[in-house]
């Protein structure tokens, strides 16, 4: 992964994770992962990114995401390093022949497609949200067929 990927990756993580409401905080929070940027490099990252300000729970303005208003933060946040090791699968659940799969946010689009390209033959197809994909089952085929294969994709699965 390029540099700059590697880093508007972390700036992603970082903004999905902690509320950061200056560009101060964002360059800290850069700098302990092991990224040294300057104020004027982490602004373009920022406007490339189309991150913007709302208020969080708590009134306060912080960085957010693109159609992310109230964005999900997590209690106890990973550093980015081990964010960027793990695949952004969090879960899967079936009803019937559709499964739902849980994701970190801003990682649905990305794994739905990796698995539309990868010719699963236990998929008709997916749809996917910021977090949430809905996948199709074939006609016939156990929801725990899909399990193992998808597990050849996120070996961390826990189903």
């Amino acid at each position: 992964m390029k540099a700059k990927n590697k880093r508007l990756e972390a700036l992603k993580m970082l903004i999905s994770s902690k509320e950061m409401g200056s560009q101060e905080e964002v360059l800290q929070e850069l700098n302990n992962e092991g990224f040294v940027l300057t104020q004027a490099t982490l602004s373009r990252d920022l406007k490339q990114l189309k991150v913007a300000k709302a208020a969080s729970m708590n009134g306060k303005y912080v960085y957010v995401l693109p159609n992310e208003t109230m964005y999900k933060r997590i209690s106890k946040p990973q550093t980015v390093t081990e964010m960027l090791q793990t695949s952004g699968f969090v879960s899967i659940s079936f009803s019937g022949n559709i499964g739902v799969i849980k994701t970190r946010p801003g990682y649905a689009s990305s794994i739905a497609y990796n698995l539309d390209n990868s010719s699963l033959p236990q998929i008709i197809g997916t749809i996917a949200g910021d977090d949430t994909i809905l996948i199709v089952l074939k006609e016939g085929v156990s929801q725990n067929e899909v399990v193992n294969e998808l597990k050849n994709y996120f070996p961390h699965m826990i189903y």
